[in-house]
């Protein structure tokens, strides 16, 4: 088995281990009822709508004092 004649440098070794800490961007969809941006197959955060369906009912908006608006 051959092998190196020579110490790859640091500079060589970091070059070839640097291409994979690399973070990947999600891929958003827009939700079919609302418009706003969701992760593919999930159910929307703002409108709780999957597949046409409402699956989860919506956070409600709270005031300043922490109560909820009615």
């Amino acid at each position: 088995m051959p092998n190196p004649k020579r110490k790859h440098t640091p500079q060589r070794r970091d070059k070839r281990r640097s291409q994979n800490w690399k973070l990947e961007v999600k891929s958003l969809s827009a939700c079919g009822q609302c418009g706003a941006l969701r992760l593919p197959h999930r159910v929307c955060p703002s409108c709780g709508f999957y597949n046409g369906k409402i699956e989860v009912a919506p956070k409600a908006a709270k005031t300043e004092e922490g109560k909820e608006k009615k």
